[in-house]
């Protein structure tokens, strides 16, 4: 099931990433490593979302690869639905593109970490931060 939280718009910043997400909240990244190859990026960061943490609406450019290493991370697709539940251990991806808007949450009462590898064209930030779906509740 795709995952995303992947997640997560991030500016780096004197080399820690700073989520950027919106709206996400409690949440933090690290870059683990990052290299060019032939005009594609491949980055590897590790995120923490903290209980009720939150990666906000957004979709990447490029493919997210994600491994839930501790928590449990919920992830909301495009129609608001909760549409998967990722314990860890569990591996997934997340496809690109605007179709593909999701949120990864923090619903659990212990940090979630995660490890994203993005593979994407190089010089694109690994995600594109969006409002909200106008999902009915």
């Amino acid at each position: 099931m795709a995952i995303t939280a992947a997640i997560v718009g991030l500016t780096t910043v004197g080399g820690a990433a700073t989520a950027a997400a919106t709206p996400g909240h409690g949440i933090s990244a690290r870059e683990l490593w990052q290299a060019d190859v032939g005009g594609i990026d491949y980055i590897l960061r590790e995120y923490t979302l903290a209980p009720g943490g939150s990666t906000g609406w957004h979709y990447q450019d490029g493919t997210a690869y994600v491994a839930v290493v501790s928590g449990t991370l919920s992830h909301y697709g495009p129609d608001c639905a909760l549409d998967g539940i990722h314990p860890a251990g569990d591996v997934s991806s997340e496809p690109p593109g605007p179709g593909n808007v999701h949120d990864g949450r923090n619903e659990g009462p212990e940090p979630v970490v995660i490890d994203v590898l993005y593979i994407q064209p190089a010089d694109t930030p690994t995600s594109v931060n969006t409002p909200a779906p106008n999902c009915a509740r």
